[in-house]
């Protein structure tokens, strides 16, 4: 897919992973539409895009809300034109250990909100954006790419049942776009990250991210233009689709 004047979508775009891969597809040309619920954050990302020369837009858009998405593909659409790309890279973490006890004795449990939230955003959030974007690109004739942004706790991760269980149907979707929308010469692809360098790792003891990076045989975290650089790989190359690039620096051997 040529990405010089491509409409793209990045849900979650206005910080972290999201910008970064804004930054990256923008500065091949591509014209983005930010999608975030931060509006503040959304100014400021599409402020310094413009500053570095890349067209960009803001879209405010709550992903977990039907008509919140609807608004905001419809606005994209009338300002920029059809959507050719995008990413699905909001998301949130509601971290908690199904079940935790001492003693014999059942001390606390994963709420179902803490379940629900995670799932409304990760994943229902995935398929009502999934949807109008596609709707947007067979409509228009034109294809285009849709990259869905998993995890490699996808495989299972103490404490994320919610998480784990989000990425691992993103996946699954994605296996299931890439075969019914082929036809409409629509690919759709994933990137399940490992662990990246972000504001949340940023905040952690010392100790905790020594431990956490001990683990990773490359010995670092990753960048988010690491990250980048895989969306940015999955719409170049027209004959992927159907499956994941997992960028961990060999964490899930």
């Amino acid at each position: 897919m040529k990405l010089d004047k491509s409409v793209i979508a990045i849900t979650g775009g206005a910080r972290g992973l999201g910008f970064a891969m804004a930054r990256r597809l923008g500065r091949q040309g591509a014209t983005l539409a930010l999608m975030d619920l931060d509006t503040d954050a959304l100014d400021k990302a599409v402020s310094t895009l413009h500053a570095e020369g890349i067209e960009a837009g803001a879209f405010r858009l709550n992903v977990a809300d039907e008509t919140s998405v609807k608004q905001a593909f419809g606005d994209v659409a009338a300002s920029l034109g059809p959507v050719a790309g995008l990413v699905n890279n909001a998301g949130i973490l509601r971290d908690a250990l199904l079940v935790k006890a001492k003693d014999g004795k059942v001390e606390k449990t994963m709420s179902l909100e803490q379940w629900q939230s995670v799932i409304d955003v990760n994943l229902t959030g995935v398929f009502l954006c999934g949807r109008e974007a596609a709707s947007q690109m067979v409509e228009a004739n034109q294809g285009g790419v849709i990259v869905n942004i998993s995890s490699i706790s996808r495989a299972g991760n103490m404490g994320q049942s919610n998480y784990a269980a989000a990425k691992a149907a993103v996946v699954a979707l994605t296996t299931t776009w890439a075969k019914e929308l082929a036809r409409y010469g629509i690919r759709v692809g994933a990137v399940a990250p490992g662990f990246i360098e972000t504001d949340m790792t940023a905040s952690m003891r010392e100790d905790m991210l020594e431990k956490l990076t001990a683990g990773v045989p490359l010995k670092r975290l990753g960048d988010p233009d690491h990250i980048a650089q895989s969306v940015a790989f999955i719409f170049e190359n027209d004959y992927f689709t159907g499956r994941v690039i997992e960028c961990d620096g060999g964490l899930r051997l």
